[in-house]
């Protein structure tokens, strides 16, 4: 770790990690699963988070009335349902919450070899969503008193789910050194495992999906992998790559005297460095203010900065400032709550789209055309993605969230960043693509039916105009026994069944011949060659 004895001490640090994960469906049928009823009854550290909105009116705090009304009317339905009332009957929230009980604190090295830091465990939360198949889990951590260096360094390793490549030590690439998760005791519940090369090249090479680090596949338990052959209640597999988003919240002495280099390093999350000294080169980020960072309450003089590259949300303050540090009413609140959910959202709806685009191309992939049962599997995928696609735009996709100005410029950069307008117009065009393809496929079967009915009635014409004579006097049998009319009529009947079922066989040709004949400009040679075509055995 580069030595930066003149750098600002971050005298508290918040960093909150945000792992989005597809909850694999345990029956193919129901398209709404409900993952959390499994979780609770598969494993009591997990507790659901009850409404902060009771009946005590007294427990409704401040901070609770503020976070609420960041938002605009419709995200609050969303995010915190409605209240029963005489005309208010339904209002749950679609979103389910969570919390891990066992987990209290987290020891960790860094590759420097520095001393072990203890951090707390504020809270580790996983987020459900209704009807669709994304789960988050949420895991926010505490320190005080770290060396600006250690929080980069934090930030940069502590979320990764697995290493992409390991060092000449044989450490996780970007990673850590080592993790643990302690108990309110002390006692350890669980270690990393990066430097196990075998396991994660086994894992690829068995799989082909990356193995998932102990420590963090511990934070999911009693849910398990969908790449494994251990049995759990819930399967789960990443979305996206080994890097999670996080959120991160630095109150710095005289945070003026943090140097540009220092705020990339921030706002982009990188390892630490000489203090005067870009991470990358200056043409890189010679728009990084501009595009990264909004400095509505920021000067040369210090302030409060925020900064955001879609994968992270950065805030760096003033460690003196009483409002910047406020647990409750303050800029710490926010970030731990209006802010939390403004970065939340987004990345749920990226996972989501990702999610179901994934899911398209899994059906694609498994569709024979060879194969009837296979097509209409196909077709039944398709339309339930469809109808997936449709509720969760309805429930969940929105452009603004906020009227209040920061609020809303900051939600407006994360989607921008993680270009979420794009994936949605991609797979709103596939999956239309998808259904006017189904649609079009109906429509011809459709026809094709109509054809081959037209075919047998015009066949069937001819049949009941040449036995119209029955119906005349020239037979008479209208005083013959029972037994004779009813031979007469399956003497009729059977031949009459074998004709339209023959005539349904060769439809299509028959429908064939029948367009020859009609067609004027055809020779009677050409009519007939139609007409000896019936009854030619089909090309192989």
């Amino acid at each position: 770790m580069p030595q930066q004895n003149d750098a600002p001490t971050v005298r508290h640090f918040r960093q909150i990690l945000l792992w989005p994960i597809e909850i694999m469906p345990a029956a193919a049928d129901q398209q709404i699963q409900k993952p959390w009823q499994r979780l609770a009854e598969a494993d009591p550290v997990w507790a659901e988070i009850e409404d902060e909105f009771t009946d005590n009116d007294e427990q409704f705090q401040e901070r609770h009335y503020a976070e609420f009304v960041t938002f605009l009317p419709y995200v609050q339905r969303l995010l915190y349902g409605e209240g029963r009332s005489q005309h208010v009957t339904s209002g749950e929230s679609p979103i389910r919450v969570f919390r891990r009980r066992d987990v209290a604190m987290v020891r960790v090295m860094c590759p420097d070899g520095g001393a072990p830091i203890e951090l707390d465990v504020a809270h580790v939360d996983l987020y459900f969503f209704y009807d669709i198949d994304v789960a988050i889990l949420a895991v926010e951590l505490a320190a005080d008193g770290l060396p600006l260096a250690r929080a980069q360094e934090l930030l940069y390793r502590f979320g990764r789910a697995y290493p992409t490549h390991w060092t000449a030590k044989y450490e996780g690439g970007h990673c850590l050194s080592r993790a643990e998760w302690l108990s309110a005791e002390g006692k350890v519940l669980a270690v990393s495992d990066y430097e196990n090369r075998e396991k994660f090249l086994a894992h690829v090479n068995r799989y082909r999906a990356p193995a998932i680090a102990a420590h963090w596949e511990f934070l999911l338990t009693p849910m398990v992998p969908h790449h494994t052959d251990r049995s759990g209640a819930i399967r789960y597999r990443p979305i996206e790559y080994h890097r999670m988003p996080l959120l991160a919240y630095l109150a710095v002495e005289q945070p003026a005297r943090l140097t540009r280099a220092e705020f990339v390093r921030l706002g982009l999350v990188t390892p630490p460095g000489e203090r005067g000294v870009l991470p990358f080169s200056p043409s890189h980020v010679a728009d990084f203010e501009s595009r990264y960072c909004y400095d509505r309450y920021w000067s040369a003089q210090g302030g409060t900065r925020y900064m955001t590259s879609g994968e992270a949300f950065v805030m760096v303050g003033d460690a003196d400032d009483p409002y910047f540090t406020g647990a409750e009413t303050g800029l710490l609140a926010h970030f731990r709550h209006q802010l939390f959910l403004l970065f939340l959202l987004p990345h749920f709806q990226k996972a989501a789209l990702v999610m179901l685009s994934d899911r398209l191309v899994d059906t694609l992939n498994r569709l024979d055309i060879q194969d009837t049962e296979s097509i209409k599997w196909f077709k039944r995928r398709i339309r339930q993605t469809k109808e997936i696609f449709l509720r969760f735009t309805h429930r969940y996709w929105f452009h603004e969230v906020s009227d209040q100005a920061q609020a809303k410029a900051l939600y407006r950069m994360a989607h921008e960043h993680l270009h979420t307008d794009r994936l949605f117009v991609e797979l709103r065009d596939e999956i239309e693509d998808m259904a006017q393809y189904l649609d079009s496929d109906s429509i011809r079967r459709q026809a094709n039916m109509v054809i081959r009915l037209t075919v047998v009635t015009v066949f069937g014409l001819i049949g009941t105009i040449g036995t119209g004579f029955l119906g005349m006097n020239l037979i008479a049998e209208a005083d013959k026994p029972m037994s004779m009319k009813l031979f007469y009529f399956f003497l009729v009947l059977i031949p009459t069944t074998v004709v339209t079922l023959y005539s349904i066989v060769k439809s299509k040709r028959l429908s064939d011949f029948l367009e020859a004949l009609a067609d004027e400009r055809l020779s009677a040679r050409t009519k007939l060659g139609a007409f000896l075509q019936v009854w030619e055995r089909p090309r192989r």
